[in-house]
């Protein structure tokens, strides 16, 4: 197997070790922004056309398939045709919810996000916000995007106090985005997600992989480098972009967006 030459040294020992042993490695991903496209509406979001296949291919072959999204996970299973994706595992809402074999597990969101529901319509007038900023209900978080404003980073840089002082009234955490801030209860990040995750499996993996784009995939990297300070060969793959190049910094292989996750998948399966 050939992959591309920019992949750094513990990103080659990584794949190295999920392609030797994958019965014992993990596998996991974002979903928007490496598995989808960014799209200005999130509800128009669709997986690539090959993530879905390349999935299925990689599912029998590695110990564990897990996509980790901010997003409620039956709405990534929707988005992303997954549900025909045999030992495929969504975690939505950064861990909070879970899918898996069509079974959707789901907590009844903290009063908090009820709270700042209610409320944010209002802040986000007093605030003049622009007319194309919206507001993404997630059931578990809310999501205030700015991506559709004539100057997306002015307008998020003029909602990010009000925002933060919602979320300390509220009770909940403040979290940045491509272009999007999100209120959502705080101690849960994707990090602690695929921590969990893997945790739970009760076996050290052979090998840990994990594919994001944006900040909040950050502390995915971290649990990443966490398992290999403990001794477990990891990789990090940055879906780049010219949005956010905080990943790009500390990824060890980047890739060209979502086509360039699927092409990687589809070549790991392959070598597999």
């Amino acid at each position: 197997m050939t992959f591309p030459r920019s992949v750094t040294a513990a990103g080659t020992d990584g794949l190295d070790a999920i392609r030797k042993n994958p019965a014992g490695a993990v596998l996991g991903l974002d979903f928007d922004g490496t598995l989808a496209p960014i799209v200005d509406d999130p509800a128009s979001a669709r997986a690539h056309p090959g993530a879905a296949p390349a999935l299925a291919r990689l599912a029998p072959r590695v110990g564990a398939l897990v996509i980790v999204t901010g997003r409620p996970a039956a709405v990534a299973v929707e988005y992303g045709g997954f549900a025909g994706v045999d030992g495929l595992v969504v975690l939505g809402q950064y861990g909070l919810e879970r899918w898996e074999s069509g079974v959707l597990s789901e907590p009844e969101p903290p009063p908090g996000v009820a709270e700042a529901r209610a409320k944010l319509p209002d802040i986000l007038a007093a605030a003049k916000a622009p007319p194309e900023t919206f507001v993404e209900d997630k059931g578990q978080a809310l999501a205030v995007h700015t991506r559709r404003c004539a100057e997306p980073e002015v307008a998020l840089e003029r909602l990010r106090s009000i925002l933060a002082a919602l979320a300390e009234r509220t009770g909940l955490a403040l979290e940045p985005g491509r272009f999007v801030l999100e209120l959502r209860p705080p101690g849960i990040d994707k990090g602690m997600a695929l921590r969990t995750f893997v945790a739970e499996r009760g076996e050290r993996p052979s090998g840990v992989l994990f594919a994001g784009d944006d900040l909040g995939d950050l502390a995915a990297f971290d649990a990443v480098e966490s398992l290999r300070g403990d001794g477990v060969p990891g990789v990090l793959v940055c879906s780049g972009s010219t949005e956010v190049t905080a990943l790009a910094d500390r990824a060890d292989l980047v890739v060209d967006g979502p086509p360039g996750v699927v092409d990687l998948l589809e070549r790991l399966a392959d070598s597999l």
